[in-house]
């Protein structure tokens, strides 16, 4: 690419772009101070081009260039190390760290991933694509360096405003508090997470970020001291009145009450200001937390203008594209307003994602019944189990991915006292470009073995409608609902809304060779899988599980009385899944019959496409018939009895 910006040598003339001069921070630091605003313009050029192509958090990492350029410039890394939070605001750190060659292959298969991996760089201290973790693994190294042999080995933790609405964070700066260890905590405060962020921990950041009164008199204070002669005792008298003003004005400063010598705000675009501030909190023997006010989406007017949709970008449609059906996630949302009008015991939580979850929809509705709780996901499960408790339906609407952070409240809080909350769980299997860290292939595992847990997938849009009037209003515990990413099959979602009989499978078709039992996703394929056999003259029977829990155990041993095998179906984990309940249902019965689990096998699946993804799982239509036909060359011949009929 071309860069923008001033030139290497500072002189405006044409010169090779300081990005490409840099294959490490060693070359950064190569750099004069001065060079170090024209590569921030480069390094927001590459990120724009790149980022707009191939999708991805494109807002945050705007927000931080300078910030990454100082750090890099101050620190020693991978020597020193930088942890960042979540990975969203970690695009530029990348280019600065040797990946700016493949950065082009940002989220695709076989290029680099669109968090932080320490499988792909010694620059990544900590692998992360969850919120709020940066403080405790950071201060997790800090402490393990003064237990070393080079305890002068530095460690910052970057986490965003957002970031810190989790519990999490606040565990790890009590804990830091009181250890004493140099360590420094970087807050970049771009007043916003994915979506506008919420709480009285962000209300406390508007008040810093916006008193005048205390900047102002911050400034004159310490200009006055530097006029003053420079003697030990005055430069003491002038930090403690600074001090004791700060004090004044903050005596509620939370940072410093937890032990942490607090610095800032400071202009996260000044790269001047941001080395001096990183200098001081480097000169500080105990724990540090250095506040940065960054802008999301600096330097992209779209990101700009639109900060929550300016959080993540997708690569644009392909011309001739046809539009598709609506996303699974819309049309959660829609039912659920749907119900709500009827039932004013129904509310909404989600954890930060309003507009990934598309509960915004139900918020501009039914604003006094929507809750967003923050990057609190635990706190999110147990406030909906007090809600529970006392006569409210509350929706629970997370990622996958998400809900596992809040385990121990599904069980104690939730399970245990079979309160009746609705987990709509989404992004349910395959996370497609979002990668490892954001795969929602465990959920079946680990929610089928709770007890008073239902649990359902839908096969289409229109089953998730009936699947949530029926978690609302006839199952008296709690629910989960899971549901993938992105579009429906196309399926008419306009029919009246009705119940599902609890623990009743759907038989979509009937043969006597092979029985294919699917949940979810999975459904259609399955479908298709059975053309595919038609084909070669192999007559199977089709069934939409639709319950993961409690089984359809009357139809599945009867279907193992007929059919010459059976082959399930999932996009979860093998270990534990559907596949699992059925081969422990057979057990149970003492049914012998030939079966076969599909399911994502045992090992870490890297950001593709979904449908890539799954053709490497081995859950393509394809590989389905395939383990089909094995199955019925060796399975023994069956009496074939009157078939059943489709219910």
């Amino acid at each position: 690419m071309t860069a923008t910006g001033a030139s290497a040598n500072g002189s405006g003339a044409s010169a090779t772009p300081l990005l490409d001069q840099i294959a490490s921070p060693t070359d950064l630091k190569r750099l004069r101070q001065s060079q170090l605003p024209a590569l921030a313009a480069e390094l927001r050029h590459e990120l724009i081009e790149i980022v707009t192509r191939n999708g991805g958090h494109l807002g945050a990492s705007l927000g931080t260039v300078e910030l990454a350029i100082a750090l890099h410039w101050v620190f020693d890394s991978p020597r020193d190390r930088i942890v960042w939070d979540v990975g969203h605001q970690a695009y530029a750190h990348k280019l600065l760290t040797g990946r700016r060659g493949r950065f082009g292959t940002l989220r695709q298969e076989g290029g680099i991933s669109g968090f932080l991996s320490r499988d792909e760089s010694e620059h990544d201290a900590f692998g992360a694509g969850h919120a709020s973790t940066s403080i405790s693994a950071a201060l997790g190294m800090a402490v393990a360096f003064s237990h070393s042999a080079e305890p002068d080995r530095r460690v910052v933790a970057v986490i965003g405003d957002g970031a810190l609405t989790g519990g999490m964070a606040f565990e790890a700066l009590n804990n830091a508090g009181i250890l004493d260890l140099p360590f420094i905590v970087v807050l970049n405060d771009n007043e916003m997470s994915i979506a506008p962020n919420v709480g009285a921990m962000s209300r406390y950041l508007d008040r810093v970020r916006t008193d005048h009164r205390y900047n102002r008199a911050k400034d004159e204070i310490a200009r006055l001291t530097e006029r003053l002669p420079q003697g030990d005792l005055l430069v003491e008298l002038g930090k403690r009145w600074k001090d004791s003003l700060k004090e004044f004005l903050y005596h509620s400063m939370i940072w410093e009450e937890l032990g942490f010598t607090y610095l800032g705000p400071v202009d996260g675009h000044d790269v001047r200001a941001l080395v001096d501030a990183l200098r001081q909190a480097d000169s500080v023997e105990g724990p540090v937390f250095l506040h940065v006010v960054t802008e999301k989406g600096r330097g992209f007017a779209a990101a700009q203008n639109d900060r929550e949709r300016g959080h993540a970008v997708s690569a644009p449609a392909k011309p001739g594209t046809p539009p598709s059906p609506p996303k699974y996630q819309d049309v959660f949302a829609q039912t659920v307003i749907e119900l709500a009008a009827d039932d004013p015991r129904i509310v909404a939580i989600t954890a930060a994602m309003p507009t990934g979850t598309s509960l915004a929809k139900f918020q501009a509705v039914y604003p006094e019944r929507f809750f967003d709780v923050g990057i609190a996901e635990q706190h999110a499960v147990t406030f909906a189990a007090g809600l529970a408790a006392e006569g409210m339906r509350p929706v629970v609407a997370i990622y996958s991915t998400f809900l596992q952070r809040a385990y121990d409240q599904i069980v104690h809080d939730v399970c245990l006292q079979r309160l009746p909350v609705v987990f709509a769980i989404d992004r349910a299997g395959f996370a497609g470009d979002d990668g490892r860290t954001h795969h929602g292939i465990f959920d079946l595992s680990y929610l089928r073995c709770l007890p008073n847990m239902t649990i359902m997938a839908p096969k289409d849009e229109d089953e998730l409608r009936h699947m949530l009037k029926t978690a609302l209003e006839t199952i008296q515990g709690p629910v989960a609902i899971r549901y993938p990413r992105g579009a429906g099959v196309g399926v008419p979602t306009s029919d009246p809304l009705h119940t599902l009989p609890v623990g009743r499978a759907e038989l979509l078709r009937t043969g006597p060779d092979v029985a294919i039992i699917a949940v979810g996703s999975m459904v259609l394929n399955a479908e298709r899988a059975a053309d595919l056999l038609a084909a070669d003259g192999i007559a199977a029977t089709v069934v939409n599980g639709r319950f993961i829990k409690p089984l359809d155990d009357q139809l599945l041993a009867g279907l193992a009385q007929q059919c010459g095998g059976i082959v399930t179906v999932e996009e979860n984990a093998r270990a534990g899944g559907f596949g699992a309940a059925v081969l422990e249902l057979l057990d149970s019965r003492g049914i012998d019959i030939p079966t076969k689990v599909l399911a994502v096998p045992d090992r870490v699946f890297e950001q593709a496409s979904q449908s890539r993804l799954r053709e490497m799982a081995g859950l393509t239509p394809a590989h389905i018939a395939e383990a089909a036909r094995a199955l019925v060359t060796t399975s023994r011949p069956r009496h074939v009895e009157a078939p059943f009929a489709p219910r």
